[in-house]
């Protein structure tokens, strides 16, 4: 396609320029010669003004710009947020700055939030712990010239070589252990791997283990590299059935040593032979919600519950994201979690909550969730939105950001949305029991009037 484009411009300033030569005659020659002679620049020619150096700036919005009414707003999505292709919607709409609710649709029934379940999890992991955290993955001497490779809970730890592009941000890389191993001297006779920091089962029991092939989940483990994909930047990728061993053995290559690779406890009091940190907790936040990425989703939330003094199980995640955001003040009334990333059909959640947190993101209470504002897509512009908000067809591009949620029968959509007034707005939406082909247009739509809307 891009190649057609270029061939095809070419042509097209080819016979512009033929054009031009043939209107001009010999004038055109003429003119080319006197240019490339060097004669003086002729009379009357005004003076070549000074180069400007643009100084780009991010202006801030208006927080006395005008809210919509009430009554305004309900009149303006009257008919189209009971559009036939919503199914069963849930909604709501807030100020962020007064709290004030704008417009409301059932908010306070259960739905199927799909990968909206990661706003949540967002939330909760950065109320419950620093935002500058980083998981240390670690190399320990074993017995006999053997290494262990601990796990951490870091599933964006990376096998890729150096250099080459990683998946997720600021990764840490299994080169840089080989490195580090090499430049002690070290030459390892076997690896193993030590998975002990996370406990109980690895999927979810309403998780559909053919996901993992079909590239939307991974067995969670302590140790996984690349989220456990086997082809490391594909979104989709299909994942290995064995992250931990699969992590253990990409140390192996790397180190050049022979040998099936063994899961073990490592011992107490291990020597550290090497270690590489994890990005900060933001950055991965972001890049779960950027991506909407299951794996992080499901890690992060061990690593709250582990970091609140809870075991290293799933279920305990889940239950660590429900009652950090209940203790930080969240009224989670109508919350059932049986995961941290939203795969889950069990899942239920209130538009009312979604909108809630979105408020506190973008609201003035809880300014160390504002850096998750970074981490939400751009209408028709970047992640799971850059094919959403067609201009052609509704409002919104370049004015919303929002998580997006897709399941079969299942769309959701949470974020904040600028009006044409400059006011910031909040929104939740959830559309349970049509295609997502026909329900994301129709909440793209709803979204769309709320940009336009004055509504005063």
């Amino acid at each position: 396609m891009s190649g057609s484009r270029t061939r095809g411009a070419t042509v097209r300033w080819t016979l512009v320029g033929l054009l031009v030569i043939a209107l001009l005659g010999g004038g055109g020659v003429v003119a080319g010669r006197t240019l490339m002679s060097g004669d003086g620049v002729p009379e009357g020619t005004p003076a070549r003004p000074e180069l400007y150096t643009p100084t780009p700036v991010v202006l801030p919005v208006d927080p006395n710009a005008p809210a919509p009414t009430v009554s305004g707003l309900a009149m303006v999505l009257a008919k189209v947020s009971n559009a036939r292709d919503l199914g069963e919607l849930t909604g709501q709409v807030s100020d962020p700055l007064t709290d004030k609710v704008l417009w409301e649709k059932d908010p306070g029934k259960p739905l199927i939030p799909a990968s909206n379940a990661k706003i949540l999890t967002a939330v909760a992991a950065l109320l419950g712990m620093p935002a500058d955290r980083r998981l240390t993955t670690k190399v320990v001497a074993g017995a006999d010239g053997q290494v262990i490779l601990v796990g951490a809970g870091d599933p964006t730890l990376s096998a890729q070589p150096p250099g080459a592009p990683t998946y997720y941000t600021d990764a840490p890389r299994i080169d840089d252990l080989v490195k580090q191993i090499r430049d002690a001297g070290i030459k390892p006779t076997s690896v193993a791997v030590d998975l002990s920091l996370f406990t109980g089962p690895s999927m979810d029991r309403t998780w559909d283990r053919r996901d993992i092939v079909g590239g939307d989940i991974a067995p969670i483990k302590s140790l996984m590299v690349d989220g456990g994909r086997l082809d490391p930047l594909e979104e989709y990728s299909p994942r290995t059935p064995d992250p931990g061993i699969a992590a253990g053995e990409a140390l192996a290559r790397a180190l050049g040593v022979r040998g099936d690779v063994k899961q073990m406890r490592a011992p107490e009091g291990a020597k550290v032979l090497a270690s590489v940190k994890s990005a900060q907790l933001a950055t991965r936040v972001n890049d779960m919600m950027r991506f909407s990425d299951n794996v992080l989703a499901e890690t992060l939330s061990v690593e709250l519950s582990l970091a609140t003094g809870g075991p290293g199980t799933l279920d305990a995640g889940a239950a660590a994201i429900v009652k950090t955001l209940t203790d930080k003040g969240f009224d989670t009334t109508g919350v059932t979690l049986h995961d941290a990333s939203g795969l889950s059909y069990a899942n239920r959640v209130p538009a009312r909550v979604l909108d809630d947190l979105m408020s506190g993101i973008a609201g003035p209470n809880h300014l160390q969730l504002r850096v998750l504002l970074d981490g939400l897509p751009i209408a028709s512009g970047t992640g799971t939105l850059a094919d959403r908000f067609d201009p052609r067809k509704t409002s919104g591009a370049g004015w919303v950001r929002a998580k997006t949620g897709t399941l079969t029968g299942v769309s959701s959509l949470t974020g904040i949305v600028q009006t044409v007034d400059g006011r910031v707005l909040t929104f939740a939406l959830m559309s349970n029991g049509t295609s997502p082909d026909v329900a994301r247009p129709a909440l793209d739509a709803v979204v769309g009037k709320i940009r336009d809307c004055g509504c005063r």
